[in-house]
């Protein structure tokens, strides 16, 4: 290809990344240091002479995938000053070429627009190694042994946290149970954490006050033993009464900025140009304003501010206007803030999420109520409110919404606020939304409602799911087809949440694999295909990851397809993402990822 393997993995900082995020005063000084340079380009754009602009970069004799309105191939693109030039055949691309424009023969390799993952949580997972390795767990003897090489390390009385480690995704599924985790560390706490729920030994719940008197206030509950009604360990949706204290060593701020870099540079490695922060902290927001302002974020980021659900309705209805109020909320295309995240229900992966039938009786999941669905954190007339402070402030209001019972409350609320306020707007989201039906399809996409799904989930957790409820009841589980049918914006992301590596990471964060599962609705250890009738064509899984979730970043006049005058974020391919075999579509690797035409990843060699 022509590229320098001197340069792999090295992050190149984008040409002048910072001036449509930073102030007014930066802008207008670098407006005037350039005001000679501006008014040749006006001049030039007024001539007949427009198209004799030269090129800093261009790309040729490729297979342009341009994800236009009408998934054009092209044969070339020319880069100038971050933007995209021309998009067409060698000989209009190659007319821009200049003296010292950069040529890179892609010797018919395919290109495709930067990727974009519509949520992550990088902060948090870019540090959950930071103390030690952490192996993978895949059944309970793999989690029972970590649990007792941890508690000999650490010695008697400290905690061991296992954190989203889920049962789903366990030979055995189910949680470990009191007395296994007892039998491994019987002098330490342990704390066996999925999202809300758990599986605590003896000693956390007695460290923690959860005995058989113990009653929770406000949503949640204790399993009990039906004979004794001594807890069982297993907690849903009660981990915050849980004291734990793992001990390890703190990052200081710049070793969390190298951890974030490591793990930014490994999204650019497999061909993600943009991400969603789905929970951001003010925190997270400082450290990526900090990488931002010193020129080393080499990614772009939208943010969904974490708003918590509890305390007074006009507290929470007073930080969601300061949300919209933030000066991120005028953030470039490099970083800014798309509105709010909340959570709504539990998890499939953890049997808490809000359904609209109850789950069973479940060995699985530790079930023995038959008329329990879930839990739903925020009730509707709650809910209601919170959702018209985020419309009235304009910005973009999400619920992690797992169950249909959460979907259509989600949807319901939705549809009351566009009763006096027009939502659609705000492209109002679902965060999740795995179990839906006919209806909440048709209610989301008269409402302009759009959807953030992870296609891996389906294939990390189906084999469990399809246990617990069969094949019927899964038939509206990521009807993706279904959706892109009914015109509703569906984008693609993973949900990453710890360790870096895009196939070792829970969730796994590479992006093939998503279309791949998008494509063939197939899951690890599952025979046949789920409900094939909502299985994407690849054209529809580039877009779930391109440009839907440039909508998703309200940046599709900016990112999401290679056009004249975008930005110029593009990926290069080993192979025909088109035309390859369709098992190959998981094992598609990255070449080279550029961010405003310059280089953020490159592969060493060939």
């Amino acid at each position: 290809m022509g590229l320098d393997p001197g340069r792999c993995n090295r992050w190149t900082p984008p040409v002048d990344p910072t001036p449509p995020d930073r102030g007014r005063p930066m802008i207008a000084s670098r407006l005037a240091s350039r005001l000679p340079a501006l008014l040749l380009a006006v001049a030039t754009l007024a001539s007949p002479t427009a198209d004799a602009q030269q090129a800093d970069l261009i790309l040729h004799n490729g297979k342009i995938v341009t994800v236009d309105d009408a998934f054009s191939i092209a044969e070339a693109i020319a880069v100038s000053d971050g933007t995209l030039l021309r998009v067409g055949t060698d000989a209009e691309v190659l007319a821009t070429r200049g003296p010292d424009t950069r040529v890179i023969d892609l010797g018919g390799k395919t290109v495709l627009p930067g990727l974009i993952d519509s949520h992550t949580h990088p902060t948090g997972a870019s540090l959950t190694e930071f103390d030690h390795e952490i192996p993978d767990l895949r059944t309970i003897a793999d989690v029972l042994d970590y649990i007792g090489q941890r508690a000999r390390e650490l010695g008697e009385g400290q905690w061991v946290v296992v954190r989203q480690v889920f049962i789903t995704r366990l030979k055995e599924q189910r949680y470990p149970t009191r007395a296994e985790l007892d039998r491994v560390a019987p002098k330490n706490p342990v704390l066996f954490a999925t999202g809300p729920d758990a599986s605590l030994n003896s000693m956390a719940l007695e460290l923690s006050g959860i005995d058989k008197n113990f009653e929770p206030e406000g949503p949640g509950k204790v399993e009990r033993d039906p004979e004794t009604g001594e807890p069982t360990g297993i907690l849903r949706n009660l981990t915050r009464y849980v004291k734990a204290d793992p001990p390890g060593r703190s990052p200081t701020p710049d070793e969390q900025d190298e951890r974030l870099l490591t793990l930014l540079r490994d999204y650019n490695s497999v061909g993600l140009t943009a991400i969603i922060d789905r929970n951001a902290s003010a925190s997270a927001i400082d450290q990526y304003e900090r990488l931002l302002d010193s020129g080393r974020l080499p990614i772009r980021i939208g943010i969904s501010r974490g708003v918590d659900h509890s305390g007074p309705i006009e507290e929470i209805e007073r930080e969601i206007r300061s949300v919209a109020n933030h000066p991120l909320r005028n953030g470039g295309p490099m970083l800014r803030i798309v509105g709010i995240k909340m959570f709504l229900d539990g998890g499939m992966l953890t049997g808490s999420a809000f359904m609209r039938e109850p789950w069973g009786v479940s060995e699985i999941y530790a079930i023995d109520d038959p008329h329990y669905r879930g839990v739903l954190f925020i009730p509707p007339d709650r809910l209601e409110p919170m959702v018209r402070a985020a419309v009235e402030s304009g910005i973009q209001f999400t619920a992690h919404s797992v169950g249909d019972g959460a979907v259509h409350t989600l949807l319901d609320a939705y549809e009351a606020v566009n009763r006096d306020t027009p939502v659609a707007p705000t492209r109002p989201c679902i965060t999740h939304s795995n179990f839906m039906s006919r209806e909440a399809i048709d209610q989301a996409a008269r409402l302009g409602v759009v959807l953030d799904i992870q296609p891996a989930w389906l294939y990390l957790d189906v084999r469990t799911l399809s246990a617990q409820f069969g094949d019927d009841r899964l038939r509206w589980f990521q009807p993706l087809k279904s959706l892109f049918e009914a015109g509703v914006t569906v984008g693609g992301g993973s949900d990453h949440m710890q360790k870096v590596g895009s196939f070792r990471s829970i969730n796994p964060y590479n992006p093939f694999l998503g279309m791949w599962v998008a494509i063939t609705r197939q899951a690890r250890g599952y025979q046949g295909r789920l409900h094939p009738e909502e299985a994407l064509s690849r054209e529809q899984a580039i877009r779930l990851y391109t440009i839907n979730n440039a909508r998703l970043l309200f940046l599709e006049d900016q990112l999401g397809s290679l056009e004249r005058g975008k930005l110029a974020d593009f990926i290069v391919l080993d192979r025909d993402i088109l035309t390859c075999p369709e098992d190959e579509i998981r094992e598609i690797t990255v070449e080279a990822t550029y961010l405003n035409g310059e280089p953020v990843f490159e592969a060493s060699g060939e």
